[in-house]
Parts: C-alpha cells; structure tokens; sequence
C-alpha cells in the first residue's frame, strides 16, 4: 500500500512539473505548433508568457507575421469557455494592409470546396468582442467589433465615429440591418439597408438581393435615394431624388462567369451652371479570380452645349487592373467642354497606380489641359494653357512641375500675358510645399502704359509667402499727368501663416516713380511710398507708411483692412511751401518765396459705399513772387470731405482766405473771403460764398453772399473808390481824374444770361477832369467843332455823375451815362452836362487796357456844350 501511494505522489509531481515546464516555455513551442496549420512563410510571435486569470486565459500581445512585417497584432487576448459559449475578447487588433502583398499565393486543391452550410456547421458558438478595430492606413475608419457566431445563424456589430454596420447571416440570406457611413465630402450620413441571397459556396455574386438608402450632398438641394436590385445573373442600381421621376444615374448590368459589363448607362446633373449628362459603359473581365487579377475596361463621356456650340468629353479607362495593393489602370481624357461662356480642350492621358484605397495618378507626356472664352464680362481670354506632363495627384497631395500660361485682352482696358512656372512636392493647400516664380507683360490702354511684372513665392504647409515681387509701368498718362516708370517692389516678403493658431501676416511694399510730369508745365519730382502691412491674414491687417517726393512731405499713413472696408489716416507734418516750387511752370514766371503747409485727412473705401476722404490743409503767411505783381501773408484753412465725386467744403466751419497784401498796378490788401457748401452744387446742398472783403485804391470791394445755384444777384458793392489812385496805376496820358466813386453791381454766375444786371456807379463828393493838352489840341486842330465843345472838358469839376450798366455773359458792356459838373476855360465857366451810351465787348477792352485811346475817341465823336440858358460867366 505503501508503495502504491509513492508511485501515484510520483506521478503527481511528474505531471506538475511537465505542465509547469509547458507553462514556462509556452513563447516558444506554441508558436511552432500553430505554424503546422498557418501558411507557408507567416508565423505566430508571443510577446510574454499566457496567465490563466478568473476563468481565461490571457496573452498579453500576439502578432502575426509575414516575413518580417506585422500583419496583425492583438494586444489583452484572453480565451475562456462559460455557458457552453467559447469567449474571446482582445483591447486592440491592428492589421496593417501593407503587408497582404507578402501574403504567399493559395494553394489549389484538387478536393471539392466546402459549401456555406458546410463552413457554418463547423462554427463553435462563441462570442468574439474587439474593443478596437484599426486597420491601417483607414485609421478614420476605426471601431468596436461584436461577432456572436452559432452553427444556424451569425450576428455582425461594428460601431465606429464614421462607420457603423449591423448585418444577420442565417443559411444563404443575409440580412443587412444597418449600414451607415460618414465621409467629409458628405454633409450627412449615408444609410443602407437591404437583404441578399448569397451562393451556396458564397464564392460569387449573390443569386438575388435588393438594397436601398439615401443620403444627403451639399452640392444638391434635394435628399437622394438610391436603389439596388438584382436577379440571377442581371441587376440596376438606380440614383435619383424624391421629386424626379428621371433617375440622376441609371446603370443596368449583367454578370457571366468571365465578365460583369454595364452597357447603355445613363448619368445627368441638373444642379450644374448649365445641365450636364452623358453615357457610362464599363467591363470587368475575370472578376472571380479577385480584385487583382480583374480587368477594367470602358469609357464614360460628358455631354455640354455653350458658347461656340457643342461639346463631348470622353474618359477612356483601360484595359488594366485595380488592386489594392497595387493598381495599374491607363485612362485618358480627351474631348471638349463647352460651357456657357468658356471652352475647354483636354488631352489628358495617365495612369492609375497604387492601392485602391489610396491611388496616385500619373500623368503622361503630352498631357496639355487649355481653355478660351469670356472669363470677366469684359475680360476676353485668348488661351490659357496648362502642361501637365509629369504631374501625379493623390490623396498626400500634387507632385511634378506646375506650368501655366495665360494670354488675355480687354477691349477697353488692353492685352496682357502671365507666366507660372513652379514644382509642387506633396502638395495640398497649407499641406507640402509649392514653389514658384512668375512673370508677365502687357498694355494698360486707359493709362497709354506698358507694364511688367515678376517674382518668386511658394506654399510651404500653412505658410504662404510672396518671396518677391517687382511690377510697374514705363509710364502713367492721364489726363494732364504723366508719372514715368512707377514700379512696385516687395522691401520685406509677404508672409501669410495660415495656421488658426498662429495666424499671421506681414511684409513691406514700396513704389518708386520717376518724375511727375503736368502739361502745364510744372512737375512733382521723383517720389517713394513706403508701407508696412502686419495683421492675422490678408482680409485683416494694418498699414503703416510714409510718401516722400524729394524734399516734399514725408506725408505719414496708417490705415486698416478688415476685408470690406479700408480705413485710414495721413498726416502732412507743417514744412515749408518753398519745396513746391517745382509744381509751377516755368512759364508762369512765379515764385514761391514763403509760407508753410501742414494737412491731415481720413480716408475710407469700400466696394459699396465707394472712396471717401476728409480732413483739413492749412498754409499760413503764404508768399508768391511774379515779375508784375506779388502776393504776400496768404492764409488759407480748407476743411473738407469728398464722397461719391461730391466736395463738401467747410464741414467743420467754413473755409477761409486772407491775404496781407496783393502789389499789382495797385495795392490790394486786407482781403478775406469764406466759402461754405457742396461741389457741383444743388438746390438742396448749394455752395455759399460770403465775407468777400478786400481793400483798394483807397476804398473797399466787398460781397456779401453769393449762393450757388442762383435766385438772386450777388451784390458788389464798391465804396470810396479813389479815382486819382486808379489813373495812377493804369497811368493813362491823356487824361487825369481825382475824386471818389460809389457802386453796386448785382452780379450773376448762374441761372441768367447776365453776368451784370442793373449796375450802377456814382460819384461820392466832387470830382475833376483833366484832359492832356497836347490830345486837346489835337483834337481842336481835326475837328473845330468838336474842339470848341471840348475846351469846356479841358479841367470839369463834376458835381454828380451817374452811370448804369449792364454785362451779358459774353462779354457785351452796355453803359448809360450822365455827366453835370462845370468846365474851365480862359478863366470862364459853364455848366455841362453829359450824356454818353457806350457798348463794347469788355473781355476784349481788358485784353487791350488802351483806355486813353477809347476816350479820345469818345470825346470827339460825343462831346457837346449845353444850351445858353445854363451858362454863367466869371470874369
């Protein structure tokens, strides 16, 4: 008995330790052991060693390999049986499709293929729970997994953020629950749902089946509903909206052992600027060897109709293969698009490579994309073209050379040609890098200029940069300017960080211009304006800068743009008006002696509310110096705003003239003026002028108000004129005159065929007459008639004098005059009196100033004596 108990310890211990010793070395032969059933060149690797923990065993991380590279990796796998019910339950499996090609082929079996009941018998009933699904690189797609799998029916529940799918297989029918997929280019989920009969070796398209759902784009204003039903060995699926009777796509096909075609497809997009549609025709030949070994073959093509009629556009694909590992599909896209103002030519030739899941694009040699037609409304695009040899396109960006040309013309505003020249290395906005230069030339008929420009930049991630730029004309004519060679020039880059968090953009620009030239003769010598922009983008940013002409300004501005509107201010810092001497022609003879001018304005513009611009100039002791003349102690004050080519001057109190002194052929001096209103005027908002004040010849002018538009005169008024002052500075030989003169002339600038309606001047006391002896006797010796009347005029004490005249808006003077005083002559006296009508065009008397010669020809054909009864004689 004794022995018998030995033995069984014996045993016991023996069996402990070959299972502890199982236990401990499980990493190694339990890998070798899988691989008998695993394929050829795959293996099983066991980071640590199992546990066995409340019921289950638990691996802690199993990969799977082929070769070298990891095609699946579990990561807390714990297998355990409760309830009769295998349980399997793992945190995290991987599988990265890279490597599926590494996978070796399949070995072809001479025996007979299990049918799906035959594979379902064999299913355990189990519960398998993943917690996270990722299968690389779709990590967007990523999810929890649920299968609960039985001999008589299977259950599928994926739950991820963009893919959710609850499917029941029980025997051939498969029932689709629930199929809901969320992609960025779609602005709502899609929902499927739908039943299927599978084959009975499921190895083939399902004998029957009928699937529908609907799903939402932004580009159209109506849900869309699609719709796939087969039977047998044909089917359609069908697109359309709920309102439309007319399907948007409609594609009937048909499946044969060798080949699944789609023959006389229909497609239409009603939504687009002008209706399009077109035909689908495709092949794929031996499609139940897999996806790799599928060839795709076929065309689709795109009907348009615009201007320059009627266009087709075809896209043939194939022969070749998709593949998911690695596709090999040629197309090419040839035809015309004829849009409603736009024409389009494409020879567009490439090739499909990649996986199916992430392909990439080659395009050919000889691939040219060119277009023509009316861009603007005024913009006539003779032919833009795009070389696209070279270039591949995937979803990690555009790689290849980036060439454009663009010839263009305006029939108002001129010709002109760009150049685009660049490279782009896995590039999408503010993703990889795109760098290139540019350059152009053309006409600007307006401005009479030839214009260039040129530079270099690039895209690099969110870093947009404008490295260099330098753009100008030969000449600038307008008007009566011409500006030579102005041209633009970046100081600093411009530098756009489009990050959200880093938002940022700045650079520096300056404009350079040659002399400034006026027809007039003056000119503005060569000028520079400097401007610094620093803000978060190039809708919101502020300037800051200076304009400088030589030693004219510096002229400060800062400003703001918010995207809609730009706001800003310039300061004038008070200098010398000395500087502006260049702006005066030489021809006028004038020079400015004196003086200082300081300004500030704000400006505002906007696409719908326009430029407007207010502020204030103020010049103080102004001095002007000509050969004849001179003007000294000029103060002028100019408020003002301008809004929609309307001034409004004086809008914080009313401009403001005053001169010191004007030296002509006589003093003027002390003259003030004030100006107040709207330019060009209206009745609502007119334009005043008031306070007009001067003094001369020992009197005053002065004008009280003068309002545009105008409903009534401007009144003149003259006071205490000296009449000896104005004889002296016309300094006329054949007569003398002294005494003063009163007058008012009720002036018309508008609304009256009358410049002076109604005027008067009269005599303010007594005046003299004095006649050049010499002209006297002259006229005595040709006329003796005339001479004896005029020997009374030879020295006339005039005691009242009275003229009125009229000036019309050309220049005709009509004046009515009567004279009464008493002539002198050989220590005699007589009453005279005077009565004289005078018309004469005064815009041609002003030019002529011979006042000496008009009067001696008045007075020998209009002088008379008075009757006897108004003589006296004095002894």
């Amino acid at each position: 008995m004794r022995r018998r108990l030995t033995f069984a310890l014996a045993s016991l211990l023996t069996l402990v330790l070959l299972v502890l010793t199982l236990l401990s070395s499980v990493t190694h032969w339990l890998p070798r052991l899988a691989g008998v059933w695993l394929p050829v060149g795959t293996r099983i690797a066991l980071d640590a060693s199992p546990r066995w923990q409340q019921g289950a065993l638990r691996f802690p991380a199993v990969r799977y390999l082929v070769a070298d590279c990891q095609l699946a990796g579990l990561q807390q796998l714990s297998l355990g049986y409760q309830h009769q019910r295998w349980q399997a339950h793992a945190q995290r499996l991987t599988l990265d499709t890279a490597c599926l090609s590494r996978l070796p082929a399949a070995n072809n079996s001479a025996s007979a293929p299990r049918s799906l009941a035959q594979w379902q018998a064999l299913l355990p009933s189990a519960d398998v729970v993943i917690d996270r699904l990722i299968v690389n690189p779709y990590q967007s797609w990523a999810g929890a997994l649920r299968l609960t799998l039985d001999p008589d029916a299977q259950r599928l529940n994926y739950q991820g953020d963009n893919l959710r799918l609850q499917a029941d297989l029980q025997g051939q029918r498969l029932a689709l629950r629930q199929l809901t997929l969320q992609t960025p280019t779609l602005s709502e989920p899609v929902s499927l749902h739908g039943s299927l009969t599978l084959t009975e070796f499921a190895n083939g398209v399902p004998e029957s089946g009928e699937l529908g759902g609907d799903f939402t784009l932004a580009q159209v204003p109506h849900p869309l509903r699609f719709t796939l039903a087969w039977q047998q060995q044909q089917g359609r699926l069908v697109l359309q909206t709920p309102q439309d009777a007319e399907p948007l796509v409609d594609l009937p096909w048909q499946v044969t052992p060798q080949q699944i075609r789609i023959d006389g497809g229909r497609w239409r997009w009603p939504w687009a600027a002008q209706p399009l549609a077109g035909g689908v025709a495709l092949a794929f030949s031996h499609w139940q060897q897999g996806l790799d070994a599928t060839e795709l073959s076929g065309r689709l093509n795109m009907l348009t109709q615009g201007r320059g009629g009627k266009g087709n556009i075809v896209l043939t694909l194939g022969p070749g293969r998709l593949s998911l590992t690695d596709s090999q599909l040629p197309l090419r896209l040839t035809g015309e698009s004829k849009l409603a103002a736009l024409q389009f030519y494409a020879s567009l030739p490439g090739t499909l490579k990649g996986s199916l899941l992430n392909p990439r694009l080659h395009i050919a040699p000889g691939a040219l994309l060119r277009m023509r037609g009316r861009l603007l409304s005024t913009l006539e695009v003779d032919e833009a073209r795009w070389p696209l040899a070279g270039v591949s396109l995937s979803a990690s960006g555009i790689n290849g050379r980036l060439q454009a040309i663009l010839s263009a013309h305006d029939t108002q505003k001129g010709r002109f040609t760009l150049h685009l020249d660049g490279r782009a290395d896995e590039f999408w906005p503010d993703r990889g890098r795109w760098a290139w230069r540019y350059w152009g030339n053309g006409y600007l008929a307006p401005l009479d200029a030839k214009w260039d420009v040129q530079g270099t930049g690039n895209w690099q991630d969110s870093a947009l940069t404008l490295a260099t730029l330098s753009t100008g004309f030969d000449r600038l004519r307008y008007g009566m300017t011409t500006v030579n060679q102005p041209r633009l020039r970046l100081a600093q880059p411009l530098v756009w960080q489009r990050e959200a968090e880093q938002a940022a953009f700045h650079g520096e620009l300056t404009l350079d211009a040659g002399a400034t030239r006026f027809d007039s003769g003056g000119y503005l010598p060569p000028s520079r304006l400097q401007l610094a922009l620093k803000g978060s983008d190039p809708a919101h940013f502020l300037l800051n800068g200076s304009l400088q002409a030589q030693s004219i300004g510096p002229v400060r501005v800062n400003g703001r743009w918010d995207g809609e509107r730009l706001r800003g201010q310039a300061w004038w810092p008070q200098q010398s008006l000395t500087v502006f001497q260049p702006l005066l022609s030489p021809d006028l003879k004038m020079k400015i002696t004196a003086g200082t001018l300081r300004a500030q304005v704000a400006f505002s513009a906007a696409e719908q509310q326009g430029f407007t611009v207010g502020g204030h100039w103020v010049v103080q002791n102004g001095a002007l110096w000509m050969p004849d003349n001179s003007i000294e102690g000029v103060d002028f004050s100019l408020p003002f705003r301008l809004h929609a080519s309307r001034w409004s001057l004086g809008t914080h109190g009313p401009v403001s003239l005053r001169i010191k002194s004007i030296n002509n052929q006589f003093l003027i001096h002390d003259v003030t003026a004030q100006l107040q209103g709207s330019w060009p005027w209206q009745e609502s908002e007119p334009l005043t002028l008031s306070n007009v004040s001067l003094a001369l010849l020992g009197g005053t002018l002065s004008l009280q108000q003068l309002r545009l538009p105008q409903r009534q005169p401007a009144v003149i008024r003259l006071r205490a004129i000296s009449l000896s002052e104005l004889i002296t500075a016309l300094k006329p030989k054949q007569f003398a005159m002294s005494g003063r003169i009163n007058g008012e002339l009720p002036l018309w600038l508008d609304n009256s065929p009358w410049l002076v309606k109604d005027g008067w001047i009269a005599n303010s006391g007594s005046l003299t007459l004095r006649l050049d002896k010499q002209m006297a006797d002259a006229i005595t010796q040709n006329n003796i008639a005339a001479g004896a009347a005029l020997d009374w005029l030879r020295y006339m004490e005039i005691s009242r004098s009275w003229a009125t005249l009229n000036l019309n808006a050309i220049g005709d003077l009509t004046m009515q005059a009567e004279v009464n005083g008493t002539g002198r002559f050989s220590q005699r006296e007589r009453r005279v009196n005077l009565n004289y009508r005078h018309q004469e065009n005064l815009f041609q008397l002003w030019r002529s100033l011979r006042f000496g010669d008009n009067l001696q020809s008045w007075v020998e054909q209009n002088a008379a004596l008075p009757s006897s009864k108004d003589s006296k004689h004095e002894n």
